[in-house]
């Protein structure tokens, strides 16, 4: 444990980069926000869609693995593209295409077409990841508490994914789905005309060339066995969450026989205590240890996603939901930032993957969870969601901090 005098260094000097970086970083958290906006509206989406079209739990299900399937499989190949050729204007381009596909989701009766839609905003979800996880970095340096700030951007605009969703088609049905895309619309002309990706360019320039002068610490090697380990950790987490996500709302109308906004205001809950999550796992990494913090959220998350499944009443399933999402996140940006520091000469690439392609695959095994959810029942599904903890916690187990640390 760092003793008091180094946490005071570290805390004076995450404040000072805070607020020297303050408004570029708070540009990128809102463009954070605004893009998992669509990522938040995907299982916001699902009972409206249940109800107009009668879809099976595997059929809503299966709208997750549309928004997460081909982001997956596109997601390392932007990474790998950013580390080797600067790419801001993908921050932009993404975030639109993520917003566009979204607001076409309910244009239509065809399963299809509503697919193919989802599957869109996932791409430009992907897109946008990368370039902008390696932009907020190189505004942020290495304090995991500023790049926490960043990753509650996209906290944020999951939570604000139902609050934004729902009022919109109970009044106007799917059909008012584009609606949705004018925040992307705006937040994307904002972005061309800031482009906060040149300031992270000139800073990434002077690093290099203090470290040129031997002035500055050189990255190390890339350790790609702990960031293996750490991508098994990160997967685990992510099935656990998207499983939860599609059908916490779901499992809220049906076990307690509640109205929709109930519903949808459970799945709010969840998402909004992990953006105080994600805030908190950022604080305590930069004064305690960042792999004990990891090992802490996952250890409190498996019997508040137990309680989630077995809970009595609406009451206590909003309370363990709570917990459970505070738990989900608490290491959330630490990863990102652990990530980056396994990968020193490949930003993009530990980005793409530890806040892209390990958080989307678990889109990938959300229908396994519906299908359990059609033969056995949503509590079961929760049920068996609660044990997959237990192996991030195992994986873990395994982790071992960095020898130096990314640029």
């Amino acid at each position: 444990m760092k003793s008091p005098f180094a946490l005071r260094a570290a805390t004076h000097q995450t404040s000072a980069l805070i607020a020297g970086s303050g408004p570029i970083l708070a540009l990128l958290a809102a463009t954070h926000t605004v893009d998992d906006l669509y990522q938040g509206a995907v299982p916001a989406l699902l009972p409206f869609l249940a109800i107009e079209r009668h879809y099976t739990y595997a059929g809503l299900t299966g709208l997750t693995l549309a928004a997460t399937f081909l982001s997956s499989a596109v997601q390392p190949a932007f990474g790998v593209i950013t580390d080797r050729r600067r790419l801001g204007w993908l921050i932009a381009v993404g975030l639109l295409v993520a917003g566009i596909g979204v607001g076409l989701s309910g244009l239509g009766d065809s399963y299809v077409m509503t697919w193919l839609a989802i599957a869109l905003s996932g791409v430009g979800v992907a897109a946008y990841h990368p370039e902008a996880t390696r932009t907020a970095r190189g505004v942020a340096g290495n304090s995991t508490q500023a790049m926490s700030w960043f990753s509650v951007g996209g906290n944020i605009g999951i939570a604000l994914g139902p609050l934004v969703v729902t009022p919109v088609l109970l009044i106007t049905g799917l059909r008012g789905t584009p609606l949705l895309a004018v925040p992307a619309v705006a937040m994307a002309a904002l972005l061309a005309i800031r482009r906060p990706w040149r300031r992270a360019h000139a800073a990434g320039q002077s690093v290099r060339a203090r470290a040129a002068d031997g002035r500055a610490d050189r990255p190390g090697r890339d350790d790609w066995h702990s960031f293996a380990r750490l991508t098994a950790v990160v997967t685990t987490r992510s099935i656990a969450y998207f499983g939860v996500a599609s059908l916490l709302a779901l499992f809220v109308i049906h076990r307690f026989h509640e109205p929709t906004a109930v519903g949808s205001a459970a799945l709010t809950a969840f998402v909004a205590a992990g953006a105080v999550g994600s805030l908190t796992g950022g604080w305590l990494a930069d004064r305690w240890r960042r792999l004990a913090t990891i090992r802490l959220g996952y250890a409190c998350a498996i019997p508040a996603l137990a309680l989630l499944a077995v809970a009595p009443d609406v009451t206590l399933a909003f309370c363990a939901a709570i917990v459970s999402g505070l738990a989900l996140f608490l290491p959330f940006a630490v990863q990102v930032t652990l990530g980056q520091d396994y990968l020193p000469n490949r930003i993009g690439t530990a980005s793409g993957v530890t806040l892209g392609l390990a958080i989307s695959i678990g889109g990938l095994a959300a229908p396994l969870f519906g299908f359990l959810a059609d033969s056995y029942g949503l509590a079961v599904s929760l049920a068996v969601l609660a044990g997959l903890p237990v192996l991030s916690v195992a994986f873990a187990a395994r982790l071992r901090e960095p020898r130096s640390a990314a640029p």
